[in-house]
């Protein structure tokens, strides 16, 4: 088939077409201008030319703007893009454009309408929007389609006078491979960075504050999430439904309800994140599979990891479980071997010897008894925690381990917190 005179030929002439498409861009740009724009910011975007650098000067320029051509957009310091309350404040609809230095605000409230301060069209491959303040607007940068685009260095705030679930997110992405988002400050949306139906992202050293989730995947695989901030969240990190995922480095502190939430996230590297301070569950573990989860320090949460919904052949060792009031919830029947290649994590709670000295405690840790299973199937009988019969099943479980219902063990847990993880 591949052989076919017609099939060749029509190889050669889209071959063809898109080598006379790059010649004649780069005829474009090689009469690229600077071009400083006194008056009004459309009617110079009307005049440009492809490569063109528009410089701006401080003061407001009306918006909303529709950019078609492959140009720079470079403000001053104190250069404001002003929507006028309807729609998206830029659109962006041509390839390696470059928005600098702007301060844009004033989109429209139409969740439905994905109302922006910067749009993104999926014809905005390799967009750069750098070192903007992007404050007061509905969605702050929709990447909705646009390859291989950076959103770095901005300041991205929130609207503070909506609902947290009426405002937009910080930063979305839909279905756009490569785009990488780094470097920014996001306050006030609903979500930080929300990614739905793409791959191959890289989300990094972000910081992240005052939202619901700082970060939410959706369906979204092959991607990173590395060296980002979320302070005071409801959620730090929200991975649903998304699969081969690089989770390194980040920090949880002081999210409400979870540092970590695994929903149907399956064959994921999780490793050398910190959850601290004051969260219900400093990692939630619902329906995900085959996932590596190392060096990760998890302190004074009311759970460390509630793990449930038959996740299976997930690996989890060199964490460090340190003074969270219950340090692992499992409500189950089966037996889940927490350490790998004999080595397992830290416990504050664990009270052990380790008299060859090898590092490993000699005795095994359970996290859990069939009293912790009994108080949390049936919360009242938390009353009877101090009764002789009570007392007498705890005794009799240590002394007969196979009366334990099941539940996670760790056979050989770590006399110390792991050094990686001293110095987080």
């Amino acid at each position: 088939m591949k052989n076919r005179p017609g099939y060749i030929s029509g190889r050669f002439w889209r071959a063809a077409a898109v080598a006379v498409a790059a010649l004649l861009l780069s005829l474009s740009m090689a009469h690229a201008e600077d071009v400083h724009v006194d008056g009004s910011l459309q009617d110079a975007l009307a005049k440009a030319r492809d490569g063109d650098a528009l410089h701006l000067q401080d003061g407001v320029y009306q918006g909303p703007l529709t950019i078609t051509k492959s140009v720079q957009i470079i403000g001053a310091g104190e250069t404001v893009i002003q929507g006028n309350g309807h729609g998206s404040v830029i659109t962006v609809q041509a390839p390696d454009v470059k928005l600098f230095n702007l301060t844009i605000t004033g989109s429209g409230l139409s969740l439905e309408a994905q109302d922006s301060g910067i749009f993104l069209d999926k014809t905005a491959e390799n967009a750069l929007v750098e070192g903007n303040k992007v404050l007061d607007n509905l969605i702050g940068v929709y990447v909705s389609g646009a390859k291989n685009s950076v959103v770095r260095k901005n300041h991205i705030l929130g609207r503070q006078d909506l609902r947290m679930n009426e405002r937009g997110n910080g930063v979305q992405i839909w279905n756009a491979p490569g785009t990488v988002i780094e470097n920014n400050v996001i306050e006030y949306g609903r979500d930080g960075i929300f990614v739905t139906t793409s791959k191959k992202n890289v989300f990094r050293d972000n910081r992240m504050e005052n939202l619901r989730f700082a970060i939410h995947y959706m369906y979204t695989n092959r991607s990173t999430v590395s060296g980002n901030l979320s302070i005071g969240n409801h959620i730090g990190y929200a991975l649903m439904s998304s699969t081969d995922l690089i989770v390194e480095n980040n920090i949880s502190r002081e999210d409400r309800d979870h540092g970590f939430l695994l929903n149907y996230a399956n064959r994921m590297t999780m490793t050398r994140n910190v959850v601290s301070g004051g969260t219900d569950k400093c990692i939630f573990i619902y329906n995900s599979h085959r996932n590596h989860i190392r060096q990760n320090l998890l302190s004074d949460c009311l759970i460390g990891i509630h793990f449930t919904a038959g996740s299976q052949k997930n690996m989890i060792s060199e964490n460090a479980f340190v003074s969270n009031q219950t340090q692992v919830k499992y409500v189950g029947t089966r037996w889940l071997e927490w350490s790998v290649d004999g080595v397992g994590n830290y416990w504050s709670d664990h009270v052990a010897f380790d008299l060859d000295k090898n590092g490993i405690a000699d005795a095994v840790y359970r996290p859990n008894d069939l009293t912790d299973q009994i108080i949390w199937k049936y919360p009242t009988a938390r009353l009877l925690m101090n009764s002789p019969a009570v007392q007498v099943l705890k005794y009799a479980q240590t002394q007969f381990p196979a009366l334990h219902p099941g539940g996670v063990i760790d056979s050989a847990p770590l006399m110390q917190v792991p050094a990686s993880l001293e110095r987080r």
